[in-house]
């Protein structure tokens, strides 16, 4: 790709983003979300895409969905995609949504009733350099409920991995402690979640969209078994039922 085009492409992508972040809602919308033990939530959904060892075009579109509280699997839907927008730092969503989507208007033609109430996604909402990560992207497009969990951190914003992070990090004594992601400016963009007692490195937790900060926080601890999430942990390459397909 010439520069030109992506330079155009960077541009359009940018404008699409401003576009849509306006429509993300950071506040709890639903019944289920104010009560103290998520009481009316029945099912959780988890998405990502999984690509093959040395091929970042063609990968795996995942989709589970799982009871809750018990967190048993209901529904997992696993395609074979072939990638056509180039990966563009800080635009990931426009390379991933559409398949993910897709999974999820797939489950709404042909099983509407196991539709989930929130969706996890394995990436970044809020806590993103536009305030617009894929969680974000793929919740005001579904208008589902949508909750971003990173493994890793994105150092945006006046975030950092630094000495004083480490410190924050290992301040966390107990599964369900937390220190808010706060920007330069002074907006807390997510929080970092120990999210088990048995695992000492966090995840990163922020809003997609329709749900608020502290109560994805609170959702995505009582998902946790593990480190990760049950409705992310669960879409582990090793399950996808395409990977070799292509």
């Amino acid at each position: 790709m010439s520069a030109r085009p992506a330079e155009e492409l960077v541009e359009q992508w940018e404008s699409e983003q401003a576009r849509l972040r306006q429509q993300v809602v950071e506040e709890d919308t639903e019944d289920w979300q104010r009560s103290p033990h998520f009481s009316g939530l029945q099912r959780v959904g988890g998405v990502d895409l999984s690509f093959i060892k040395g091929d970042d075009v063609n990968a795996c579109a995942q989709l589970v969905v799982l009871s809750y509280p018990d967190l048993e699997v209901l529904y997992e839907d696993s395609q074979m995609v072939t990638l056509t927008a180039p990966y563009i730092a800080g635009f990931l969503a426009f390379r991933e949504t559409p398949f993910l989507l897709e999974a999820l208007q797939r489950l709404e033609r042909n099983q509407p009733k196991l539709v989930p109430q929130v969706v996890f996604v394995d990436g970044n909402g809020l806590f993103h350099y536009r305030e617009f990560g894929l969680a974000c992207h793929l919740g005001v497009l579904s208008g589902l409920p949508c909750v971003g969990v990173a493994k890793n951190l994105l150092q945006v914003q006046g975030v950092y991995k630094n000495e004083e992070h480490q410190s924050q990090i290992d301040a966390l004594q107990k599964g369900g402690d937390s220190f808010p992601l706060t920007a330069a400016s002074g907006k807390v963009l997510g929080k970092a979640l120990r999210s088990s007692d048995k695992s000492t490195k966090p995840v990163y937790v922020s809003v997609g969209h329709k749900i608020s900060v502290d109560t994805a926080l609170r959702l995505t601890h009582s998902c946790c078994r593990y480190r990760v999430p049950e409705p992310i942990r669960q879409q582990s390459p090793g399950r996808c039922s395409c990977t070799g397909a292509v």
